[in-house]
């Protein structure tokens, strides 16, 4: 599990994307830009919940450590200290991977 010094507000989620394949299935090596870049990543902080519009907090369903399927187009990247990380909103998240 990676540290790092993002604590996200509310219901949002940061991810550290995997690192996308190097070869295919079949032994070919890819190229840099030739990789597709991964919708899986590993949960390493996690907001403290949804504020409803009446003040209540609904606690968060997912965990730091969790590796999760996030939508392709959602979320800010950002980098710190030169390590690549995805910022979500929990709904954002689409499954858990197990």
């Amino acid at each position: 599990m990676t540290k790092t010094k993002l604590k996200p507000l509310f219901d949002n989620v940061i991810i550290k994307p995997l690192e996308a394949e190097e070869k295919t299935a079949s032994g070919i090596i890819l190229p840099e830009n030739a990789k597709e870049k991964p919708q899986i990543g590993e949960i390493i902080a996690i907001g403290s919940g949804y504020v409803t519009q009446d003040g209540k907090t609904l606690p968060m369903v997912l965990k730091v450590g969790q590796k999760v399927l996030y939508k392709e187009w959602g979320g800010d990247r950002t980098k710190v200290e030169g390590i690549e990380y995805i910022i979500v909103k929990q709904p954002d998240v689409l499954a858990i991977v197990e």
